[in-house]
């Protein structure tokens, strides 16, 4: 195994801590799950700071990442709305979101042109508020109690971030796509038009 291979390596482990932490909720071992999701959250940051500090960036890994991030925070979201602790709305937000944006990513790489998956800031900021949301909320059941007021405003900002950073990829995104398809129509006009030209002279000459 290379050195570069590391972030990918810490993105596969990320996946496999996922179970664990499902069994553990469902058993309400608050204070474990809350010990693994510390860790796999730990672990992204991990990962994230050597892709940048060393280069070590990849295709795998552009996807590997927002993948497990998605996986736990979608598994983890569904078993605290399981266990009444979250709003199911607020879940239903979070799949709505990554659903778009997944769907949008998809018909812009075979659609538009193939590019890496590159998280935003305001996506970055997203998943950290929901990572956030879900330690708070493990630590108030397995640790000690927080006040009720504290989680009902996290979830709030979790929904904001939610619209703010799906708004923002739906603009960035159909922007470029727009300016992109515009381009190629732009240059395929020009074409056309040098080959009727050319056509138009040969003509003349005959």
């Amino acid at each position: 195994m290379r050195p570069s291979d590391l972030p990918n390596l810490i993105s596969a482990v990320r996946i496999l801590l996922i179970l664990p932490i499902i069994v553990l909720l469902v058993r309400e071992q608050f204070v474990l799950a809350l010990v693994l999701f510390v860790i796999a959250a730990v672990s992204d940051v991990v990962d994230g700071y050597l892709a940048r500090r060393y280069g070590w960036t990849s295709w795998l890994g552009g996807w590997l990442d927002p993948v497990a991030d998605k996986s736990m925070q979608i598994s983890v979201y569904i078993l605290l709305a399981w266990l009444t602790l979250i709003p199911v709305w607020l879940v239903v937000a979070v799949i709505a979101r990554d659903l778009i944006i997944v769907a949008g990513g998809l018909v812009y790489y075979f659609r538009i042109e193939k590019v890496e998956a590159e998280p935003s800031w305001t996506s970055k900021i997203n998943t950290a508020i929901q990572m956030l949301l879900v330690v708070v909320v493990l630590f108030d059941q397995g640790v000690y109690q927080l006040p009720d007021s504290w989680i009902d405003i996290l979830i709030y900002v979790v929904l904001g971030s939610i619209l703010l950073s799906g708004a923002g990829y739906v603009t960035t995104w159909s922007k470029r796509a727009w300016h992109i398809t515009n381009a190629k129509s732009a240059k395929d006009k020009s074409t056309r038009d040098k080959g009727a030209k050319v056509k138009g002279t040969g003509d003349k000459n005959v």
